[in-house]
This record gives structure tokens, sequence and C-alpha cells, in this order.
């Protein structure tokens, strides 16, 4: 405490009791005022704030955002070609099999073209699963270390063909000169080959015809002129080619099936509320049945 204070202090507590008392006391006070004066402050507690993220405010706190669209992007055995996703993850749910690679996000995506599989391989790793790309359909991953590998050019294996046994020539008499082989013009050829070239440009004619009807501009129910796209069909399947490389039935072949399999529907009728009564309990029956047979529909609380 500095000088001048005190001295002030002591001014202020000392002169009223000397003009107030006729006889000067002994200063036996002064130290208690000295004391009182000098005394140190009542210890006060002290907080350290430590400087932290979720302090500053909500403006950087969690955020309701929407979805990344997570999960399954191509199911088993569909067809896929070099760089189209198949599984995006957040962390390694799927790691990456044969034919395929894993970006920085942990998506994965096929390196070659072919069907997807998704399998395990207790070689690998015990608990791990893979996501691959079989050249075939029917191919099973993983592929045995001991089997042929499999030729990545786009190829298709095909039985090799004997060669036909060679006959051998007759021997030609010393000075005398082979007959060339005589040339047969297509104006010469057998009525029986020109039958059979007929018959083929006729079917390829209709084919192309068939083609062409098929692509003429049609018109819908509002009036819109519509132009069929070309489209690729499997053979014996009736499966048609979608834009994600897939052969499945248009929906129009998936809306006439019930017709075709004769199933009727029972038309409705807008004021009869017993059908609706009827409709409605069965549907409570159903979802009462389905929370009996989850997990914790049979437990009882306590």
């Amino acid at each position: 405490m500095p000088p001048a204070r005190l001295i002030g202090s002591l001014r202020t507590t000392i002169l009223p009791s000397i003009c107030c008392s006729s006889t000067i006391r002994p200063s036996s006070q002064a130290l208690q005022y000295l004391r009182a004066v000098t005394s140190p402050a009542k210890p006060s507690v002290l907080f350290a704030r430590h400087a932290s993220h979720q302090a500053q405010g909500r403006a950087n706190g969690p955020k309701n955002s929407p979805g990344r669209r997570l999960g399954a992007k191509k199911s088993g055995e569909q067809f896929v070609v070099p760089g189209n996703i198949i599984f995006r993850q957040r962390g390694t749910k799927w790691f990456p099999g044969e034919n395929c690679d894993m970006g920085r996000d942990h998506t994965i995506f096929a390196t070659q073209t072919g069907f997807v599989k998704y399998y395990r391989d207790p070689a690998k790793h015990p608990k791990r699963k893979y996501i691959g790309v079989a050249f075939e359909r029917t191919q099973i991953l993983p592929t045995p270390p001991n089997a042929a590998r499999r030729r990545r050019l786009g190829m298709l294996a095909v039985p090799r063909k004997e060669p036909e046994a060679i006959t051998a020539a007759p021997v030609q008499m010393q000075g005398s000169v082979p007959r060339p082989t005589p040339v047969v013009l297509h104006h010469r050829l057998p009525s029986l080959v020109k039958m059979s070239l007929a018959e083929r440009q006729k079917e390829a004619e209709d084919a192309l015809s068939a083609l062409e009807d098929k692509a003429k501009p049609m018109r819908s129910r509002r009036g819109n002129i519509i132009v069929p796209k070309p489209v690729q069909t499997r053979e014996g399947h009736g499966l048609t080619m979608t834009s994600n490389y897939m052969f499945r039935m248009t929906n129009a072949e998936i809306g006439r099936v019930a017709e075709k399999a004769g199933v009727t529907v029972r038309p409705f009728v807008r004021g009869d509320r017993f059908l609706a009564w009827r409709k409605t309990n069965a549907r409570r029956a159903r979802t009462a049945e389905k929370r009996k047979m989850g997990k914790k529909g049979g437990k009882k609380k306590k």
C-alpha cells in the first residue's frame, strides 16, 4: 500500500477521536488500525477458461445436412464398364476385390468390363467382405490361386479346330503342264446356289422392313410424336438393354404380366364403406403381426 494513502487513512481515523476527547489517550489503537489497513485482502477464487471450438457459438455446431446417398449403386451380376461406381461408403465396410479399386473417399469402382460379384475371401482375410468384377456371369469369385489366368483383351474363348488331312497330290509326268483351276462365274452357278442366295436376300429385306416399321414415329394419346430408339435385345429372353448396361423387361411388358396371367382386380366403389372397413382391419392385423415378429415385440416392460 503506498505511504500517502496510508497516512490519509490514519488521519481520517485518528483526528476525529482527538477532537472529541478532551485528554489525549495513548496511541495503543494505532497499531490495530495499521494492522487492519495493511492486512492482505481475502483470497479470491480464480477460474481458468481454456479455448475451445464450441465456446465460439452455435455457428459451427452440428448441422442437419442432407444425406450423401451412400450404399450400393450396382447390384449383384449387373453389367459394368471401367469407371462405374459400384458402392459408396464411409469407411471400409466393403473392400475392393478382383478387377476393382477404391477411391480417396472409400468409393469402390470397376476397373474392367464384366459383372459385379459380392463375395468373401477367407484366404485374404477371415472377416472382410469384397466386391469384384467377373468377366463372365457364371464365373465364381474368388478365383482359385491355381486356376488359369483369363484374358482381358475382350476376346472370346473358342475351341480350336483341327486342320483337315491334306491328301497327296497326284504325281505329274515329266514334261506335262498342270491345268489351271477353272474359274466359275456367278451367272454360271448352279440353280440351287442361286435359290439359296435369293432366299437369304429376301430374309434380309424382310428383317430390314420389320426394323423400319418398329422405328417409324408413332403418336401418343396426347398427340405427341414419339420416335422409338433402337434397342438391343437379348436373344431368346425378350429382355432389353437399359441405359445402365442391364438387360431387363420394359415397363410396358411388366404391366401386362397380370393381364396375361388372368389376374382380375375388383373395381373400386366410392361408397362401399364395408370394404374399406375390412381392408383397414386387415392392415392393422398385418401391422400387429409384424410387431410381434420383431425383436422387441415379445419383451414385456418391467
